[in-house]
């Protein structure tokens, strides 16, 4: 399939005028394989390696060990999409975003292999989404959105079938495939069954305003580790009895990507999602 075909689609079915980003401020490493269009809007095609795509790998990060897997593959004219075009680790910190490896992005550029990001289009709200399919994968019913992000709407208010919050913990673990953590700073029971969910880094002062005016005493997100940043966001859950469950950055984002294989494979391509490991500092 022509290349410019599929990236078109994407930008048709995902995009909005609404959506902004900004990555290529902390980019400078790998500024020479940039496109100029990413460069000024930070999503969509990031690496303009090929004209046509026989296959498509989805991943999260664009991790060292992810885009060696593709190599490891001896595939050519292909495409890797990303959630995002950096990589997380929060034990760098400050500098959490780190940049792709430059020798393995001049053997995708030899081989013809392209990549695409979509952080805030993945983020907001709908089928492939990645706080919608968190949601799914714990049986929680979507009720309502909240959370504004970028022009996007990144959060989720739901019913789950479970009362107590510690049980909802351990269907977390069983779903993510790894301990999880809560910071109980709240009641046992979950108040009316209803939770929220933000994928990903939701554990902001200003999302968890929205939780506590929803009534929720249930949050649900990846990045909850205790920071300089994140103090305000924690001092406030304890002040409101807010209870915070925390499973990566990269485990609650996955399911996203997992669900964009099922797109591209809808388009007539081969896909696959990379695996990855999570960074259990994030809890």
């Amino acid at each position: 399939m022509k290349s410019t075909e599929v990236y078109e689609k994407l930008e048709k079915d995902f995009v909005t005028l609404t959506m902004t980003d900004d990555w290529v401020a902390h980019m400078d490493k790998v500024q020479e394989f940039l496109t100029e269009n990413f460069k000024q809007r930070s999503m969509g095609l990031v690496c303009d390696f090929t004209e046509d795509i026989q296959k498509v790998y989805t991943a999260v990060f664009p991790s060292q060990k992810v885009m060696q897997k593709i190599l490891d593959d001896n595939v050519s004219d292909a495409l890797l999409f990303v959630h995002h075009p950096s990589i997380w680790d929060i034990r760098r910190a400050p500098e959490i975003f780190h940049q792709m490896d430059k020798e393995q992005l001049q053997q995708f550029q030899n081989r013809n292999i392209a990549i695409f990001n979509f952080h805030v289009p993945l983020d907001n709200n709908g089928e492939f989404s990645t706080t919608v399919n968190l949601a799914k994968a714990l049986d929680i019913e979507v009720e309502k959105e909240f959370a504004p992000y970028f022009g996007a709407m990144c959060g989720v208010f739901g019913k789950t079938a479970d009362t107590n919050v510690n049980e909802l913990k351990d269907r977390f673990e069983k779903i993510l495939g790894h301990e999880v953590q809560l910071y109980a700073y709240g009641d046992e029971q979950i108040r009316n069954q209803r939770v929220s969910l933000v994928a990903g880094g939701g554990n902001d002062k200003e999302i968890l305003e929205e939780v506590v005016a929803e009534g929720i005493n249930v949050h649900i997100t990846g990045i909850t580790a205790l920071s300089d940043y994140s103090r305000k966001a924690h001092d406030y859950a304890k002040e409101h009895h807010l209870n915070i469950l925390g499973g990566t950055h990269y485990s609650t984002e996955r399911f996203a990507c997992e669900a964009m294989v099922r797109y591209f494979e809808s388009m007539g391509l081969p896909a696959e999602f990379v695996e990855d490991a999570p960074v259990m500092e994030d809890m």
